[in-house]
Formats: C-alpha cells, sequence, structure tokens
C-alpha cells in the first residue's frame, strides 16, 4: 500500500492503520485555523508530491506528506505517499474545457458513504464549460494539482499538453510555531503571530489587521530634495513657495507611527541693510496641513547663515499622504541677498 493514513481503524476489508503507516505519516503537524481544525496542506520537503507526466493522459505523482482536514468533528488526518502513484485523466468533453483536480483523499466509513477506510490519490473531474473551474472537493481532500483538459483531448489525439496543463494547487503547511513556505498574501493567516515565507519575504500575520505584514518591517528611509535654482529675489513680506522647477516638493506617506522629522537646510543670507531678513520655510499639505513660518524656517538678518532647521511632527494619520513645498522670503535686495543650496528632508519615525 503506497498511500498511508494514520487515525483510521484498523482491520476490515482495508489493511487501516498500521504501526509503519503512523511511523510515516506526520503525526506531528499541526497549524490551527480554528479551536478544533487544522490547515490542510503538503509538508515541506523536497518536492513533495510532484507532477510529471505518465502518459498521453496519465500523470505520475511523486511521494510525499501531507495532511487532510475533515469535518470539524472528523478531524484531520496525517497522510503519507511513499512510492509514485500514477492517475490517468478520462477524455476531453466534446464541445468545452474542464479542469480535473488530482487530491489526496482520505475514505473513512464512520464519517463518509464510501465504506472505506484507507487514503488514495484521485481525480476529482471538473464540470466542462466554456469558463471552466475546479470542482468543490469533500472534507479530508487535499489538492495538489489542477490539470486543464481541453475539449476533444483523448490519447488518439496527442493526449494532454503536460507543459502547459499543469496548475500547482500544493498549499504549504507546518507545525504549529512554524514558518509556512510558499505562502500566499490571499492566504488568510491561521492566528497572530504565525509566519509565512511569501515570495521570499518573511511575513508575519496581524490578526488586528487581518493582514500579512512583512517583518521586519521595511526600513523607512528619508526622502530628500534638493533647490536646483534660485527664486527670483522680489521683496515681499510674504512667504512665496518655490516653484517645482526651482526646488521639487517632497510627497510622502505618513508611517504607521504617525510622526516624521522634516529637516530645512541652506545657506541664507541677506546684507542690504541692518534690517534686512532672507527666510528659509517649509509648507505642508494634505495628511499634514502647516503654513510656511518661524516654527519650521531658519533665517538671517544682515548677516549670512549655513544652517539647518530640524523639527518633529506627531499625531498624525498612518497612510495619509503629505506634500513638503520650500518656500523663501527676503524683505529687501541688495548686498549679498542670497538663498541657496536648499535641501529638504522627510525622516519617517519607526
Amino acid at each position: 500500500m503506497s498511500v498511508r493514513s494514520a487515525w483510521l481503524l484498523p482491520g476490515g476489508t482495508e489493511p487501516g492503520q498500521t504501526r509503519e503507516d503512523t511511523r510515516l505519516s506526520p503525526v506531528g503537524t499541526m497549524t490551527p485555523t480554528g479551536p478544533m481544525t487544522t490547515r490542510p496542506g503538503v509538508i515541506p520537503g523536497g518536492q513533495p508530491f510532484a507532477a510529471s507526466a505518465a502518459g498521453a493522459m496519465s500523470l505520475q505523482i511523486g511521494p510525499g506528506r501531507a495532511v487532510a482536514q475533515g469535518t470539524t468533528a472528523q478531524g484531520a488526518y496525517p497522510v503519507a505517499l511513499d512510492a509514485p502513484a500514477s492517475v490517468s485523466f478520462d477524455d476531453g468533453d466534446a464541445l468545452s474545457d474542464r479542469i480535473d483536480t488530482v487530491v489526496v483523499r482520505v475514505l473513512d466509513g464512520l464519517y463518509d458513504i464510501s465504506g472505506s477506510t484507507l487514503a488514495t490519490v484521485e481525480i476529482v473531474k471538473g464540470e466542462p464549460s466554456a469558463t471552466p473551474a475546479p470542482a468543490t472537493l469533500d472534507p479530508a481532500c487535499t489538492p495538489l494539482w489542477d490539470v486543464t483538459v481541453h475539449a476533444g483531448t483523448s490519447a488518439g489525439v496527442g493526449g494532454i499538453d503536460w507543459g502547459s496543463a499543469l496548475t500547482d494547487r500544493r498549499r504549504y503547511t507546518v507545525a504549529v510555531g512554524g514558518i509556512v513556505p510558499r505562502g500566499a498574501l490571499g492566504d488568510a493567516g491561521a492566528y497572530d503571530g504565525q509566519y509565512a515565507d511569501i515570495g521570499g519575504t518573511l511575513y508575519r500575520w496581524s490578526a488586528a489587521e487581518d493582514a500579512w505584514q512583512q517583518y521586519p518591517p521595511p526600513a523607512l528611509r528619508p526622502q530628500v530634495t534638493r533647490q536646483v535654482a534660485a527664486p527670483p529675489y522680489t521683496p515681499t513680506q510674504t512667504y512665496v513657495d518655490f516653484t517645482a522647477a526651482a526646488w521639487p516638493r517632497i510627497t510622502f506617506t505618513v508611517p504607521p507611527s504617525g510622526a516624521v522629522w522634516v529637516t530645512v537646510g541652506g545657506s541664507v543670507s541677506n546684507r542690504a541693510t541692518d534690517a534686512s531678513t532672507a527666510w528659509l520655510t517649509w509648507r505642508a499639505t494634505g495628511g499634514l496641513v502647516e503654513p510656511h513660518s518661524v516654527t519650521n524656517g531658519l533665517s538671517a538678518q544682515a548677516s549670512r547663515v549655513i544652517a539647518s532647521r530640524r523639527v518633529y511632527r506627531s499625531g498624525l494619520t498612518p497612510g495619509a499622504s503629505v506634500t513638503l513645498i520650500p518656500g523663501w522670503n527676503v524683505s529687501s535686495v541688495g548686498q549679498d541677498t542670497l538663498i541657496a543650496n536648499g535641501e529638504l528632508t522627510v525622516e519617517p519615525v519607526q
């Protein structure tokens, strides 16, 4: 017997469970999906349940181990396929394509109408349709591969095109606390703090957010924009935005902390008179609304200043979009009136 399962009755018309079955079956694997249910799927290691062509209409499934979840009352069955098994597909429908699913199924006469006590690798045949979809699977049935059987397919006309017909349905499962390999963002996590390898990146399930979150969170890097041209230096008593061409804006997304540092720096000078001033500032729109002002700028009066000013802003809405716009002001124009080498930086707080 190449397909084995633990937790079945011994004896009867079939061998039932033997001690060898228990040793080979993955009895320690249990990722909970509820108080009394287990995540079904394939146990990682090598290439479990690998598929390869065995003929025009036949597919060979390689060895592997899995967990098949029955109904809640039924529980979960550890399963092992210890030798390759072949399955054969019916000819295609005359008019429409269909999708068949290769599965590991546990038959347990105490809970189903099979009258059997064994595990099998078999095909669940889909319905032919203009838009075919895999059939709905019964409990204690773990999918391995979908196979598209096109209309008119048969051994006499070349059989199934195995290069394009196969879709991998193997969903992996591990012991509680383990990292699920080859996970998917579309799979709901089983419990808060569960880990999964999704596309080669480690994710942690957040029950509060009902979503997978990259772990550790991706580094939040500063964004910087630099002045590329001087302002027109027209005397004004109000603050003036730099044009986007003279100094590009910064648009950023508020981090989960709701806090950022904003730094403005540059060379500011105005020595036209003893009272002459020059200002370098910024303002914010969107998720943070803040005008140009003395609270976020730096200035010089009858002197030159090369400096920076860093301010902290918190209490913002995470995920909101904020745009920072550099600004300037000069009270008069004359000797050494200058606003140059400007740099504006936003640093998300982790």
